[in-house]
């Protein structure tokens, strides 16, 4: 139950991410200042933000529903799916973004290819970014609606209590879209700078707290199956590990084409390195934001561990299911129910937990009074940062490279400057109904996922052809990203994961022709064809089609931009040093728990 102190904290919190977007209105003038923060942002603060504009419920709710579900192999998204991604963005292709001084991802495509490139990458990420923001909102209201907040208003007014999971998505929203439209991209940052602190502050003590409660790392090792506590374990084959993918699944579909593909192309992070304030403060942002990333799996992960691991009991008062589905569920992760409170079976009658309430029960376990508004406080943080994260990448490209591109080319800056602000509008709006489609998966990091398969997996095959191949054409990057994208669609809607019906998780076009252990698996293998299909039809078009000349390429090409010297620079300033030191860790953390 929360008492007065719970809500001070979560209402103190919303006043101040609201009075900085105020205070930041001051200094937003023109349509840079609202989309790249005027390029001033100092490379530590662009660093935090860039890694707590991933920090959103995705990767906090979602990290512990998959450490819940996968077990210790989920860090496979960190330490293989991240750091090495990290590093090459900040290393090798930031002085591309950054050095051709392209206002967005799409527009460098502009750039680097042509027009019709930059439109269908504009229009395809504009697409993922609201289904980003969604999965947030879905997140966030399903939070609101398990602690049962505003149970007692509904009740009096007479209203169903099933609407108070869509008043959740309204409020949450409307949060989002005032501070945003207060500050644009510098409010969203400094929110998220503070958002990273509040994580990780809330969550350390219910780190602590389950360990303690469970006898430690070795505690938890004996109470669980082994599967859970080895990342590497079972790797040989897709049926024995809990991923349900084989080592080249995994190191090809996450390490390589997922990681690369959100890393090195997704606007999302990159525009926050972009409004760093120097090109080295480019570069070291991500390499600043992957010494903590390696870290997280610390902070988000185990509480799935120790959510699963604990005695089976009474979930009622905690995620507000009927006394039947703690039977139903697993430690403190219940039943998925449907809405006449019957637990949701798949095909085979297995019953699905709901494995995205791993992390908050963990909460309203171990906190009490005062620490539990600090660890919901950091909940509603995690979302609040994610949601912003995708709506001002998305309100950059709508403005940048659909609306001046192709709908008003000629306006003032001015007027750019309140287009943005009504993308942010409608742009939330979009989400909203996204949100909607996040309730048909028990984990949202398995929808999040499918959605980066279909958009980055291919981008990333054009990016890696554009950077470092001159002979890549526009019409070749243009058909190998349309046709990977297609390629993705097929192979999934002739796919099904294990227990799942044609729908939404594939099997779509009438026809299964393989079924997956997992979720993740057919997500791995989805972004590997949607990759490999992009990168054969770019290279055999680009053959046969005539390519820019090299003097048009000056600066957009590895092989004709100049080289950067760190002279002069302490070690920690410099990013050939810092990638070495991060790599090394990276490999360090994969071998304590191979």
């Amino acid at each position: 139950m929360l008492r007065t102190i719970d809500w001070t904290i979560m209402i103190v919190y919303f006043v101040f991410v609201l009075g900085i977007g105020a205070v930041l209105k001051r200094y937003v003038k023109t349509s840079t200042d609202f989309f790249l923060a005027g390029r001033s942002i100092p490379a530590w603060v662009a660093g935090l933000a860039f890694l707590s504009a991933n920090l959103g419920a995705q990767e906090v709710i979602g990290m512990g529903a998959s450490g819940a579900k996968y077990g210790i192999a989920t860090s496979h998204f960190y330490w293989i799916g991240a750091i090495p991604a990290m590093v090459f963005v900040g290393v090798f292709m930031m002085p591309f973004y950054y050095g051709s001084r392209a206002r967005s991802v799409p527009e460098y495509l502009r750039l680097r290819f042509d027009e019709k490139t930059r439109g269908l990458n504009a229009v395809s990420f504009a697409v993922m970014t609201l289904f980003s923001s969604g999965i947030s909102m879905y997140a966030m209201a399903k939070l609101i609606q398990i602690l049962h907040i505003f149970d007692a208003p509904f009740a009096w007014m007479g209203l169903p209590q099933a609407w108070i999971f869509h008043f959740s998505l309204v409020i949450s929203a409307l949060v989002v879209l005032g501070y945003i439209l207060l500050g644009g991209l510098t409010s969203a940052i400094y929110n998220e700078v503070v958002q990273f602190f509040l994580i990780v502050a809330g969550f350390l003590p219910l780190v602590y707290l389950g360990l303690r409660n469970v006898g430690g790392w070795h505690g938890l090792k004996a109470t669980l199956d082994p599967s859970y506590t080895h990342s590497w374990m079972g790797m040989s084959s897709a049926h024995t590990n809990r991923l349900g993918v084989e080592w080249f699944g995994l190191t090809m579909g996450l390490g390589f084409v997922l990681s690369f593909g959100y890393w090195c192309t997704d606007f999302l992070v990159i525009q926050r390195a972009m409004a760093a304030n120097s090109m080295n403060s480019a570069r070291c942002t991500p390499l600043i934001a992957a010494f903590p990333k390696m870290l997280f799996p610390f902070l988000v992960i185990l509480p799935g561990l120790i959510a699963i691991a604990l005695p089976t009991q009474n979930l009622t008062g905690l995620a507000g299911t009927h006394a039947t589905a703690a039977v139903q569920g697993e430690g403190l992760v219940p039943a998925k129910m449907d809405a006449a409170g019957q637990p949701i079976r798949d095909k085979d009658g297995a019953v699905q937990l709901d494995y995205d309430l791993a992390t908050p029960n963990m909460l309203l376990h171990y906190f009490p009074t005062g620490i539990l508004g600090l660890g919901l406080t950091a909940l509603l943080a995690s979302f609040m940062s994610g949601m912003a994260g995708n709506v001002t990448a998305f309100n950059t490209v709508w403005t940048y490279d659909i609306y001046q591109s192709y709908i008003n080319k000629t306006a003032s800056d001015e007027h750019y400057l309140w287009m943005g602000r009504m993308a942010t509008v409608f742009g939330i709006a979009l989400s909203v109904a996204a949100a909607y489609m996040a309730t048909r998966f028990n984990n949202i990091m398995d929808m999040l996922q499918l959605v980066f398969a279909f958009v980055n997996a291919p981008l990333f095959a054009t990016f890696l052809l554009g950077m470092f191949w001159k002979r890549a054409t526009g019409n070749g990057a243009f058909f190998g990203l349309l046709g990977g994208t297609l390629a993705a669609a097929a192979h999934h809607g002739l796919t099904l994961p294990a227990g799942s019906v044609p729908g939404i998780k594939g099997g779509f076009l009438g026809l299964v022709l393989h079924r997956y252990a997992s979720e993740m698996a057919q997500n791995f293998w989805t972004a590997i064809f949607a990759w490999t299909t992009c990168f054969v039809l770019t290279v055999m078009i680009s053959l046969v089609t005539t390519p820019r000349p090299d003097e048009q390429l000056l600066g957009l090409v590895y092989s004709l931009t100049p080289k950067l010297k760190e002279q002069g620079l302490k070690w920690y300033q410099q990013p050939s040093t810092l990638a070495g030191v991060v790599l090394t860790a990276a490999l360090i953390l994969n071998w304590i728990f191979w």
